[in-house]
This record gives structure tokens, sequence and C-alpha cells, in this order.
């Protein structure tokens, strides 16, 4: 047999109020009653086991304790750290977390937007890369809703939390560096993404500081998958054969880029080293262990919703970006000493980690 709702007429019938300050006593509404008064209606509720209907209190309050989540594709490790660590925090805010997924070239992201505007959430969480390219969605963000994104809005005007990209890519490549390596190929998501853009300008910030001009052909784009990473790899493989060491986007591209030294014959890292970004679980456990900048993806939901809920609030919002620092986990596919010397020992060495302080997003 299906429970059975108890109303807020019966509340207030046994409590002996109103209907009108039952309900908004109990859905959190201005009302002038004693504290007395409250205080029965709460008691008489919990006794008849009333469970409040979300629909009315938000009539009751403008508010409806939702935030609407527009996502990239969720089967990506990365944005599904970020959901969870998002859906968690609105939920101990009280809010549940509607969620619109746009498929790469696929759905319109305005028609998302303008969807889970319509539904009357109370801020919109934009971290979906797409949205870079979509000034529509942009207009729809500024004009009716408090929002935050993880990418680039077009014309600015909402706030940004994320991290350092370029900084990181400089990080990794320094790293490279330091070990001795000056031919120095990298493995990048699609060049219009400014998350690759900025890891780019990032590399070639390292190799210019060490009187290394970057060159095109050192650079191959993929499309953050581990085929495309490993067409990528064969390809930088064939622009320069001597190149000992290979900086990539996205640990799911190191995959491919793994699988496609290993089938060109080239050990990892003896005769090539690899360094990575994400950090994602599978990381350490790749063969070799995967040096990866680790990106705080979790960390970035908490920080986005609760800058949302501030947001909503009316508390007012810096424009600068909230960025998270990175940090360099290093493990055994980037060796421990120069090209050409002999191989690292096969004990697998303890993660080293290498703090890397946020100093500022490129424009």
């Amino acid at each position: 047999m299906p429970p059975r709702y108890v109303s807020i007429k019966e509340v207030a019938a046994s409590a002996g109020v109103s209907f009108q300050t039952a309900s908004k006593v109990l859905n959190g509404g201005n009302v002038r009653v004693s504290a007395e008064t409250a205080a029965r209606i709460m008691a008489v509720a919990a006794e008849l086991g009333y469970q409040p209907n979300t629909v009315a209190r938000s009539l009751v309050q403008q508010s409806t304790a939702t935030i609407g989540l527009i996502t990239g594709d969720m089967t990506d490790i990365a944005l599904s750290q970020f959901a969870v660590a998002a859906e968690r925090t609105a939920r101990r805010s009280s809010h549940a977390v509607l969620v619109g997924n746009l498929a790469e070239g696929g759905e319109d992201g305005a028609a998302v937007a303008r969807m889970l505007i319509e539904r009357r959430v109370d801020g919109i969480i934009a971290a979906a890369p797409q949205l870079e390219e979509d000034p529509d969605v942009a207009d729809l963000l500024r004009r009716y809703v408090p929002a935050v994104s993880l990418h680039h809005v077009p014309g600015g005007g909402v706030p940004l939390v994320g991290s350092n990209h370029r900084t990181g890519g400089k990080l990794a490549t320094e790293h490279l560096i330091q070990l001795g390596h000056t031919s120095i190929g990298t493995v990048t998501g699609p060049f219009r993404r400014h998350v690759v853009r900025s890891r780019l300008h990032g590399y070639e910030d390292a190799l210019r500081a060490a009187g290394i001009e970057p060159g095109e052909d050192l650079a191959a784009e993929a499309d953050w998958t581990p085929g495309g990473a490993a067409a990528a790899t064969r390809l930088l493989l064939q622009r320069d054969p001597a190149m000992t060491a290979i900086f990539v986007h996205s640990d799911t591209m190191a995959i491919g880029v793994l699988s496609a030294l290993s089938a060109a014959q080239r050990r990892v890292p003896a005769d090539v080293a690899v360094v990575s970004c994400d950090d994602m679980p599978f990381a350490e456990y790749l063969i070799p262990p995967l040096t990866s900048l680790r990106v705080p993806f979790g960390e970035t939901g908490e920080q986005a919703v609760s800058l949302l809920l501030r947001s909503i609030a009316g508390e007012p919002v810096a424009d600068e970006p909230v960025l998270l620092p990175v940090e360099l986990i290093v493990r055994a596919s980037c060796g421990g000493q120069a090209a050409g010397a002999p191989a690292a020992a096969s004990t697998r060495p303890a993660a080293s980690r290498t703090p890397l302080a946020s100093t500022g997003l490129e424009a």
C-alpha cells in the first residue's frame, strides 16, 4: 500500500491554526506568529509525519532550491568528478541539481540553458567546453540567472572557477627540460579550446625560457580520445624521429600515446619520457606509472557551487576568476635522469609532489 501523505490542512487543523499560518511556518515564509505557535506547528507536523512539498515551498520562498548544471560528455572521468562534487555540495545546502548534457557537436547549448531557466532554477553552472563558442548561451546566463562557468564565456560577465592551465603547461614542460630533454613534442586536445591554447602557451613559455624555439611540427592535435592521441603520436614520430619527450594534454590521451610508443618500439621513459595532465585515478596503475599534473576537479565542483550559492543569495562576487592550484605528481613515465642516461631502476618510485600556486589566468 502506498504511503499516505499528510497535508498542511491536516497539520493546521491538529495545531489549531489557519492553513495560511501553517503553510508559511512549514515552508519557511515570513509569518508573524509567536515562537510557541511555530513550535506547536512543527511538533504536530513531526507527530503526523508531514513531509514538505518542495513545489509549494518554492512558491512561498520564490526559490526552487535547484541548480542547473550544463555539462559536456559525462563519460569523461574528469567531468564526472566535478559533477559528483558539485551535486554533493549542493545537496549539503539543500539544493537539488538538474543536469543538461551536451554532446560534442550535438545539442543546442542555448536550448538547454533555456530549458533550465524555464524550470526556474536558482542559478546555472556552465561546465561544457562547447559553451566557449556559444554567445547565445553567454547572453542567457548574463541576463536571466546567477551563473558560474568553468570555461571562458564569450563577452565575459560570468564568474569563472578553474585552474591556471598556462602555468600548468609550463610546469610540466619545465620538468622535462630539467631532465635534459630538448626535443619535446606535445599531443593536445582540439586547438579551438581555451584550455588547450593555454597549455600550449605554457609549453612554449618553458621552451623559450630554456632557449629552445618551439616548432609547429612538434605539436599534434587530437580529439581527447586514446585513438586520436595514438595517431597524433605516430605523426610526431614521423616529423621528428629524434624526439625524446612528449607532453600530453590528458591522461585518457596518454593511454593512446603509450600504446603508440610501444608499437613503435620506443621505451618509456628510456627512449621517450611522457608527462600528462589531470592525474586520473588510473594514472598510477599504467605501465609505466604516469607522471601527471593533478587538476583538482572535485574541489573545483565544490568551489563552483559555493560561489554560485553566494551569488544567488545576493552577495557580491568578485570579477577575478577563482583559480585553484595544480601540482605535478612525478612517477616513472618521465624517468629521473637526462635523456640518454642509463635507464631508471625497475622498481616503481614513490610519487612526489611539486606544488604550484595559481598566479593568474591567461586572457
